[in-house]
């Protein structure tokens, strides 16, 4: 949660709500979660509402599912969840906890509630699970990633120094790659870590405030906002390409005059991302940006994902129960269902 985000109204929403499709499909049996979209719904700050939602692949829907099976709330912002062989890992930032929980069944299995501030985002390698944390929020020297051993649940002694405001992680060929926002601040790195002997080896400067990484083919795609008008200098946003192999910048795109695009993902050779309300589309080679959207959502765009033939938005506010939005792959609208307070996050369990 970005640190404009702790001046929001803080407001206790309600932790359980159960919807239906446009169909009126009924809500699915506690537990059934084989398959379908598992939704974290982040909450307020402060306000301890955090929750997970799930739908099937027929859009019935049920609400507040890590409750419902562990018998008390999530906690307070729910960040991320990351996926790994019948395990779900729950990142709760402001709880400063993970939570593991059984990914079809959402059985609880392990709660790691030490040795995590202020956590962010996980991946896993090696039998490994990797969560950027800030730390302090106040203090630039204090931020690293934690180190999960998966097979016993518990963190490791392993603490991994890195820049100030480590935020997305993904990991590809032995190697960690992890955006800096800047935590309180306002980042620009993004650092690469070599998992052989867990040291940073390099930090790579990429636009103001990078948002979202992918990587394809030796590619590292890194989308940053660009300042916003609260920093210093405001600046537009921008697509960085990286050489993996030799941590290169291949080509630096900006956005015309200042624009903050979000939510890069890459999909079946195509790149999506976002602008306030819109979606956009471009082939993945491309260096030119399009000049028209795909679709106009119309909303406030919390959550973003694109998989298979949907495409999937989180929207709503920080103060009451959000809507998940599936769009056909060309923006027509074919399902709006109730999730929890501000749906932020869409993970696929099939």
């Amino acid at each position: 949660m970005k640190l404009n985000k702790l001046l929001l109204t803080l407001f206790a929403g309600s932790l359980f709500f159960v919807s239906c499709s446009s169909d009126d499909d009924a809500a699915v049996a506690s537990g059934a979660y084989q398959t379908g979209v598992i939704v974290l719904n982040q909450g307020n700050f402060n306000s301890a509402n955090a929750s997970v939602s799930y739908f099937s692949n027929s859009f019935a829907v049920e609400n507040d599912i890590f409750a419902t099976l562990a018998g008390r709330p999530l906690g307070d912002v729910g960040q991320d969840i990351g996926l790994e062989g019948d395990k779900a890992y729950i990142v709760v930032n402001n709880s400063h906890k993970v939570e593991i929980v059984n990914r079809y069944t959402f059985a609880p299995i392990a709660t790691l509630n030490t040795g995590l501030t202020n956590p962010r985002y996980i991946t896993f390698a090696n039998g490994k699970g990797y969560v950027t944390c800030w730390g302090a929020g106040n203090s630039a020297a204090d931020d690293y990633i934690a180190v999960i051993d998966l097979a016993t649940n518990s963190l490791t002694s392993t603490r991994i120094s890195v820049a100030e405001g480590p935020e997305k992680i993904i990991e590809e060929n032995g190697k960690l790659y992890v955006t800096h926002r800047g935590g309180w601040s306002s980042g620009n790195s993004v650092s690469v870590i070599n998992l052989s002997n867990n040291t940073v080896e390099a930090n790579i400067t990429v636009g103001g405030i990078p948002d979202s990484l992918e990587e394809e083919n030796g590619t590292l795609y890194v989308l940053c906002e660009g300042y916003s008008m609260y920093d210093p200098v405001e600046t537009t946003g921008s697509i960085t390409r990286i050489n993996t192999s030799n941590n290169a910048i291949i080509t630096v795109t900006e956005f015309p005059g200042i624009t903050h695009p979000k939510n890069l993902i890459i999909e079946d050779g195509s790149i999506y991302y976002t602008i306030g309300t819109e979606v956009y589309k471009t082939n993945l080679v491309s260096t030119t940006l399009p000049t028209a959207s795909l679709f106009n959502s119309g909303a406030n765009i919390l959550g973003f994902e694109v998989e298979d033939d949907h495409i999937y938005i989180g929207s709503g506010t920080f103060t009451a129960n959000g809507q998940a939005k599936v769009y056909s792959l060309t923006g027509t609208l074919q399902q709006t269902l109730t999730m929890g307070v501000a749906p932020v996050g869409f993970y696929f369990n099939d």
